[in-house]
């Protein structure tokens, strides 16, 4: 792992001390610069909305913090072994998912992160726009490199989806559902979606995008009027807004969690979990794959991720892809 930046070993040693005030002379010998590069720290960590107390002979507090997402506030206590090793995070991008594709093509390491305040270009499933608007979601895209056949890959959908399930419930105490492939709902309503992407040869990945957009603190008029489902956020929810950090560190630990699972033990106990999400198992459902329509009841997951769906006459179909509602 990179060596912290300086704003990021300075808010770490904030959460460090008991009553919360860290020296300007302790900052000074842990950082290795001079004083007045550490009040220069401190304030340009006040310019990126931190609220920092300083008090002759005590030090420097850190009173309040900004719902801003920067790597450094990400990073401070981090508690993972891979994701979040090395965090980006836009003001604006085209997409998470293109920024972090083109850092896996430059050889971007494992577990690195792509973050955007608003994106101009958000990708949804089967060439979907993703409506992005700036200072109240997260839009995250997640550069994994596991040492799997490319057929494998589609199964770490099961992985995020998993992952934003937790940190919602972590966060908010709400319980949400999967919708297959890639939804995450509450009451019915959409409140996340997931996309990933893969670089491949036959027989060798090169590396997957998990990308994740999670409606947090989206108001109802900030939907667009066309949307094909309805769709929700946390703050609707729970009648408050919740902090896009929080969040978003609770997140980057599940999928960290999710991913040490998933090398050490396989797809299996994550498909297990996906399905316990899943309120779907047994009833009736309707699935567009492109022309075709298909009607039966859901009857579980395929050892390979496909959606297995009983029709009428007794045909298990397998879906690999489509648009799925209740019948």
């Amino acid at each position: 792992m990179k060596n912290p930046a300086p704003r990021e070993t300075i808010l770490s040693l904030f959460s460090q001390t008991p009553d919360g005030f860290v020296s300007g002379e302790y900052i000074s010998a842990e950082l290795g610069i001079s004083r007045t590069a550490v009040w220069k720290h401190i304030r340009n960590l006040r310019q990126a909305g931190y609220v920092i107390k300083a008090i002759p002979s005590r030090g420097y507090q850190l009173q309040q913090s900004p719902d801003i997402l920067m790597p450094e506030s990400i990073q401070t206590g981090l508690d993972c072994r891979r994701v979040g090793s090395l965090v980006h995070c836009f003001d604006e991008t085209d997409s998470t998912n293109l920024q972090a594709c083109r850092l896996g093509d430059e050889g971007g390491e494992d577990g690195l992160v792509v973050i955007a305040d608003r994106q101009s270009s958000g990708k949804g499933r089967m060439g979907r726009q993703w409506e992005s608007p700036g200072g109240v979601n997260l839009y995250a895209s997640i550069l994994l490199r596991p040492a799997i056949l490319p057929f494998e890959a589609p199964k770490l959908t099961f992985l995020s989806a998993v992952a934003v399930c937790r940190a919602i419930n972590n966060c908010t105490g709400l319980k949400p559902t999967v919708k297959w492939p890639n939804d995450i709902l509450l009451n019915g309503a959409k409140v996340a979606g997931l996309l990933n992407e893969m670089s491949s040869e036959t027989d060798q990945v090169h590396y997957v995008v998990l990308g994740i957009g999670v409606n947090l603190n989206m108001r109802d008029d900030q939907f667009p009027a066309d949307l094909r489902y309805p769709a929700t956020s946390l703050a609707i929810a729970t009648k408050q807004p919740v902090s896009r950090l929080e969040f978003t560190r609770s997140l980057l630990q599940e999928v960290d969690a999710l991913y040490q699972m998933y090398l050490e033990q396989g797809s299996e106990p994550i498909m297990a979990a996906w399905t316990e999400l899943c309120d779907m198992t047994g009833k009736l459902v309707q699935v567009d794959c492109n022309e075709v329509q298909i009607e039966g009841t859901m009857t579980g997951l395929a050892e390979d991720g496909a959606w297995l769906v009983r029709t009428k006459t007794g045909k298990i179909e397998s879906i690999y892809a489509g648009d799925v509602r209740p019948a």
